[in-house]
């Protein structure tokens, strides 16, 4: 029997630029339930980016860099764990790209949150960081587990 689908919460969209992505990354960039606090934090880096261009876009297209799009699995058979290969749901998709963009800015110490996200946003705009980087080690597994695909059902 299938386990029932989750009831999650929809996000409303962000009220000065109308996205949900802004307003999802808010609640990743959020802790201990300041919202005000990252709300703060994401408009300062999304005014340092009007300055390379649309804000938005450039975000989304951070997030499509740093985001996988597939990913391995642990599937125990036998007595052994494999590590499977497998595709990335759309909204997982968006859910890793925003927490390890989020995680890395974090993980900068010595400088303001608003400091370090902007330039983990760009640095993922560009293709590197260590967000893509860690997207693009999670592909590499895959790659080399793709003998172990045929266990994925």
């Amino acid at each position: 029997m299938r386990r029932p689908i989750k009831r999650r919460n929809p996000v409303e969209p962000d009220p000065v630029y109308g996205s949900l992505k802004v307003s999802k990354l808010v609640n990743y960039v959020m802790e201990r339930g300041k919202k005000d606090t990252a709300r703060k934090i994401v408009y300062k880096v999304m005014e340092e980016l009007k300055k390379d261009g649309d804000p938005i876009t450039i975000l989304e297209e951070a997030l499509e860099k740093a985001s996988p799009s597939v990913e391995v699995r642990s599937r125990r058979v036998g007595g052994a764990n494999y590590q499977v290969p497998r595709e990335v749901r759309p909204e997982r998709k968006l859910s890793l790209g925003m927490r390890w963009i989020v995680q890395a800015a974090e993980g900068t110490k010595g400088k303001p949150m608003h400091e370090s996200l902007l330039a983990e946003i760009r640095a993922a705009h560009k293709g590197e960081g260590a967000a893509v980087t860690k997207k693009e080690t999670t592909h590499r597994m895959a790659e080399a587990n793709k003998a172990f695909a045929h266990f994925a059902w």
